[in-house]
């Protein structure tokens, strides 16, 4: 099962200079995706319980559009271990205009990370 989700990053996400994307952002992103996981697999938004691996592995400003996947690789009676990645699809191109923007030909893989969510038996639903 998989979740995917894909949002432009605004200069409102940016907090170090030249636009830089806080890595905590994208962070936010993969929560979003475990809760859509959660709700797909057990009909509960549940609880992101702890994060085992992060790697943050490309720079993201204002304006990037990200893509953020998600799948859950393994099951315990309330755990559910998981894998995300987020991708940079669209970039900006200050340097031809202020609104330039191009599609990427490759996406970037910005950031990788490993967590466990845990949904409570009492609120299981599926």
């Amino acid at each position: 099962m998989k979740s995917l989700i894909r949002i432009r990053m605004s200069t409102h996400d940016a907090h170090y200079g030249g636009n830089l994307v806080d890595g905590a952002k994208i962070l936010q992103l993969f929560g979003d995706v475990a809760t859509e996981l959660l709700i797909k697999n057990d009909g509960d938004e549940g609880l992101f319980k702890a994060y085992d691996n992060i790697e943050f592995m490309a720079p993201v400003y204002a304006g990037d559009y990200i893509e953020c996947e998600g799948q859950i690789t393994g099951f315990g009676k309330t755990s559910r271990k998981m894998v995300f990645e987020a991708r940079k699809v669209i970039r900006q191109r200050p340097d031809i205009n202020d609104s330039a923007a191009e599609i990427m030909e490759e996406s970037v893989i910005v950031c990788k990370a490993s967590g466990t969510c845990v949904v409570p038996k009492d609120k299981q639903r599926k």
